[in-house]
């Protein structure tokens, strides 16, 4: 609940709104911790990231059409499509859940902490379908604790520290001051 302020998005106030008008809105998040429905598996898991639009004329192409751009981008949640997503490993389970918001055809992708708790090879990984996703027009929120990788893809970023905004500028220029190399992003400046 906002307790001050308000949150706008495409001139739209969204504050007052429930979560499913927000996602109609076209803004969704992935949320810290996954929260896939691990007794389902990850195409059930997929039908629900899309189930807002499955009552549209042409649902069942725009369904084929997600569908094929996350395994184009996860080619192992198409290997995985019938295991239940709560056998999964932890980098799997995060592809799955990204995939999931994605069928819900977003205009701006939340993440929270997408690289938390998965192996640097897994990281690589997300942080380079995020670039992807960049690439290809999506507009992304991301908050995250690897704050160097993060700002190699941010056009502005915020790096917070304990609760307060220590710095706040064009991506690039954040990674390169040598204040903040060191204190914050975990490298040496230069």
């Amino acid at each position: 609940k906002v307790s001050a302020g308000s949150i706008l998005f495409e001139g739209a106030d969204l504050t007052p709104l429930a979560a499913p008008d927000v996602v109609e809105r076209g803004v969704v998040q992935v949320p810290e911790g996954r929260q896939l429905f691990a007794p389902l598996t990850v195409r059930e898991n997929l039908r629900l990231g899309f189930h807002r639009q499955a009552r549209a004329p042409n649902a069942a192409t725009l369904y084929k059409e997600r569908l094929d751009y996350v395994f184009e981008l996860f080619p192992r949640v198409a290997e995985r499509i019938d295991q239940r997503a709560g056998t999964m490993s932890g980098g799997e389970q995060q592809m799955v859940a990204i995939s999931r918001a994605l069928m819900a055809g977003p205009k701006l992708l939340m993440l929270d902490e997408p690289s938390l708790g998965l192996a640097p090879m897994i990281v690589d990984q997300i942080f380079e379908t995020l670039a992807r996703l960049r690439s290809d027009g999506l507009t992304i929120l991301l908050v995250e604790q690897h704050a160097d990788e993060a700002l190699q893809l941010a056009d502005y970023g915020y790096v917070l520290a304990v609760g307060s905004v220590r710095a706040q500028g064009p991506g690039e220029s954040l990674r390169n001051d040598p204040a903040l190399t060191q204190s914050y992003l975990g490298r040496e400046s230069g």
